[in-house]
């Protein structure tokens, strides 16, 4: 279980015991069997009545030819709708839209014309809910938290015709979460800037990882299970007995299951998750091993049942209009969008996008670094797990993803800045009085005006190496991406936050590095190599030379890291674990 979001306040985790699972009687971690009928009970109350449903599906048809146009782009918007939150299937005119500040345009010329980044969000707040279901966690009782327990980007690019999907783990520490005050500071898990709004989020996926975002969609609890349940339930293979305490997963017979939409919650919701494997034979899991990397693991089958959902989808038949109404009606209310979402804008991604093949569609993770220590101290706070970031392949990653070169800035397309154009100040937080120096010559030998070396305390025994910048400009933004893209490590951008003199970075710098306890400067580029050849006249004849220069680039590699209390770099793209839910064929068996 994760630890609280901020120091000293306790986050919105479930209680220990979990929530009873409506399929198999409970047993809660003790082995004690739980109150089955009333969690039949529950069950029966999140679904609603029979007339409201038969409401809803009249509201639907009178629009139902805007729909099925719009559950086009809704198949492949599913692919990127995280667990916990919901999947979007979305949309018409009665959808909840809001102001979200430090949205950027999509680009108007050159080869990304047009090219968005939609940023998808689960969020957790049991607050927000129309109707309070004590599956979820009450708010009546204290579960008031609002966090993000899934992020994930959808990048489309409509030269290409082309559709990715980039998750970005939840428990990975940034600089920037929340904005800094008095009382709480603004380093935090990435999920914890929602609780500020959804334009903190924006803020710090851009200014941490320079990834613009176009458009923002969040979904809660009750809109995923209600899709699962418009398509009449989802199919999964268990090729192990499988338990979760916390999001009341218990399935303690293989096979090919049905689920509806409360059991598929429980399913992408799992990430404390216990396995009956090879040679346990009892059937109490309190006595099953536990995977480890719950964060990563989570993803990893939220990917696949991505797949397993867009696949019932794709069965039941897009176009049919029964099929449309009950999909459509199930998000309608309760899907947030930006309010430059538009339903016009959605229709035109239904004619660019419509035959995406959404199994073909690439997801990938962000690499992490997990720490192995349980709870992770950050200037005197207790952040419960944490990931560190990691280079190069994070950003190797998040080139991939946008369609971009190692020489361009991300944000605003063009050529990244020469070093020499860029001015670099070194904070020093390492601890070690080498690193600042070592940091200092370093990025000196690659061309950067580094302006001083200065000392700062060591914000904990493990630190992220920062790459500040500041004022808020696509200059200064691209100054730091030069830098960062010149360090590897544990390292990661932020926007430096506002100085009280209003004097900016130290000693006037457009970048400054806090160095970090792990971290390195990569090694310049070789030198070009020149072959010169002259013309020289000799009687009749003459010898002609030619002077060509061939600058080599470095070729794009994988680093091995290995940092002490840290997992080494989790890959991209992941492979389900021999225990993880997955697709079923069409007679039933285990799917690929």
């Amino acid at each position: 279980m994760t630890g609280p979001e901020d120091p000293g306040q306790a986050g919105p985790g479930p209680t220990a015991g979990g929530d009873p699972s409506p399929l198999h009687p409970p047993v809660g971690p003790g082995g004690s069997p739980g109150p089955a009928a009333a969690d039949r009970a529950r069950h029966v109350a999140t679904r609603g009545t029979r007339r409201e449903r038969r409401r809803a599906r009249i509201r639907a048809r009178k629009h139902w030819k805007l729909r099925r146009a719009l559950l086009i782009i809704g198949v492949v918007i599913v692919l990127v709708v995280g667990a916990a939150g919901g999947y979007a299937l979305y949309l018409n005119a009665q959808v909840n839209r809001i102001t979200v500040h430090h949205l950027k345009p999509a680009p108007i010329k050159g080869p990304d014309l047009g090219t968005e980044n939609i940023l998808m969000v689960g969020s957790t707040s049991r607050c927000a809910l129309k109707v309070q279901n004590p599956a979820y966690g009450l708010c009546s009782e204290g579960v008031t938290g609002v966090n993000s327990d899934v992020i994930m980007i959808l990048h489309l690019n409509p030269a290409k015709k082309s559709v990715s999907v980039l998750s970005i783990p939840r428990d990975l520490f940034v600089p920037n979460a929340r904005t800094p005050n008095a009382q709480v500071g603004a380093a935090n898990k990435i999920d914890a800037a929602l609780y500020e709004g959804p334009s903190q989020l924006v803020a710090a996926i851009e200014e941490d990882f320079g990834i613009p975002i176009q458009h923002y969609v969040e979904l809660n609890f009750d809109t995923f299970a209600s899709v699962v349940d418009a398509l009449g339930g989802v199919s999964m293979y268990f090729p192990m007995p499988v338990y979760d305490a916390y999001s009341g997963l218990d399935v303690q017979t293989t096979g090919c299951i049905h689920l509806d939409g409360y059991q598929a919650l429980q399913v992408v919701r799992a990430r404390h998750l216990q396995y009956k494997g090879p040679g346990v034979t009892t059937n109490d899991p309190a006595y099953w091993p536990q995977e480890n990397q719950s964060d990563l693991a989570r993803i990893r089958r939220d990917h696949e049942f991505l797949r397993v959902l867009a696949a019932a989808v794709a069965q039941q038949g897009l176009g049919n209009p029964l099929t449309d109404a009950r999909l459509v009606s199930s998000v309608v209310g309760d899907l947030t969008v930006d309010s430059g979402f538009s339903t016009a804008h959605m229709v035109n991604l239904v004619l660019t996008y419509h035959g995406i093949n959404p199994f073909d569609a690439p997801q990938q993770t962000l690499p992490v670094m997990v720490s192995d220590i349980n709870q992770y101290d950050y200037k005197g706070g207790a952040y419960g797990n944490v990931e560190f970031p990691i280079q190069p392949q994070d950003q190797q990653v998040i080139d991939q993803f946008l369609g971009t070169g190692p020489g361009i800035d991300t944000i605003g397309g063009g050529p990244l800045p020469t070093p020499s154009s860029v001015s670099v100040s070194i904070l020093n937080g390492s601890g070690s009085s080498e690193a600042g120096i070592t940091a200092q010559q370093g990025l000196a030998a690659l061309g950067f005006n580094v302006l001083g070396v200065s000392y700062t305390p060591p914000v904990g025994a493990q630190a992220e190496t920062i790459v500040e910048y500041s004022p808020d400009t696509s200059t200064e933004e691209a100054a730091a991406q030069a830098v960062a893209r010149s360090l590897s490590g544990q390292v990661i951008m932020a926007l430096a936050p506002a100085s009280s003199s209003g004097s900016g970075l130290p000693g006037g710098a457009e970048v400054t590095v806090i160095t970090g306890s792990d971290f390195s400067i990569n090694s310049p580029a070789p030198p070009p190599t020149t072959t010169t050849t002259t013309t020289v006249p000799t009687g009749h004849k003459q010898t002609t030379t030619t002077t060509t220069t061939t600058t080599t680039v470095p070729p794009t590699t994988t680093t091995t890291t290995t940092v002490a209390n840290f997992a080494p770099p989790s890959p991209a793209v992941q492979a389900l674990a021999p225990w993880d839910p997955r697709s079923c064929t069409a007679t039933g068996g285990e799917g690929p």
